[in-house]
């Protein structure tokens, strides 16, 4: 007969809820890692890598400020629409200057003669 271990199961119930609180916490709170690489050759300095990483919720990051991916069009539909609406307006004012150029030389020789 076996008896039960009084160790607590790593993979049970409790690893996940302490693992599900630890992540609420870090998003809640949010965490900053920052680092820097410098690569350095008879002291003259050939590279710098300046790393920092936040992870927090999008609540938390835009209280702190951060907000770039709003305006990413590659993450938001609104940014992806504003960016079109903006080309468009670009587009349709150089088709307009195009053709105010090419009848310039009509009206020139309309009034020529």
């Amino acid at each position: 007969m076996t008896t039960p271990s009084r160790l607590p199961d790593p993979y049970g119930q409790g690893s996940s809820a302490n693992l599900a609180d630890i992540l609420e916490r870090v998003l809640d709170k949010g965490i900053v890692i920052a680092g820097d690489i410098r690569i350095n050759l008879l002291d003259i300095e050939l590279l710098t890598i300046k790393l920092r990483l936040v992870v927090a919720s999008v609540d938390k990051a835009k209280e702190m400020g951060i907000d770039w991916w709003e305006s990413d069009p590659a993450l938001s539909s609104r940014a992806r629409r504003d960016e079109l609406t903006r080309e468009n307006a670009e587009l349709r004012e150089r088709l307009a200057r195009l053709e105010e150029l090419e009848l310039e030389p009509r009206r020139a020789q309309e009034e020529s003669t």
